[in-house]
């Protein structure tokens, strides 16, 4: 059998759902001994509830922080991953990872943080399904 997902991106917002979509991640790179590339994008927000600066650091720690936090659960599970913490357009960054380190497969959660954002921009998930340019798994 060959292997159709040789590479995974599993991008990351911190949210239960996001790590569902890590789990399910771990155990098909388990399965078909895939590479794992984990990816949180620091939004820019349009909303300038702070100094844009100040927000900005505040989201580049959180992320730090939540891909810390999957590098270590899957290291337990002797999973080695390369990761990114990018900033910009959460689907335009998914997207230029995909095509530069050539993924075969992206795991997201079916919802992320921010019903706000969501509802006025749709949600990621949705997108990717649209403009994915390999396959798409949204995790429930």
């Amino acid at each position: 059998m060959t292997n159709n997902f040789k590479t995974i991106l599993v991008p990351l917002d911190g949210s239960k759902y996001s790590k569902k979509a890590l789990q399910r991640a771990s155990e098909i790179t388990h399965a078909f001994d895939s590479k794992i590339i984990l990816l949180y994008v620091a939004e820019k927000s349009s909303i300038n509830l702070l100094d844009r600066k100040e927000y900005l650091k505040m989201v580049k720690k959180f992320g730090k922080k939540t891909l810390d936090d999957a590098n270590k659960t899957l290291s337990k599970k002797s999973i080695k991953a390369k990761f990114f913490l990018k900033e910009g357009n959460i689907v335009s960054e998914i997207e230029k990872i995909v095509k530069s380190e050539k993924c075969d497969l992206v795991i997201v959660g079916n919802k992320g943080l921010g019903a706000v954002t969501r509802f006025l921009l749709g949600s990621t998930s949705n997108k990717l399904a649209q403009h994915s340019p390999c396959s798409l798994l949204i995790v429930k």
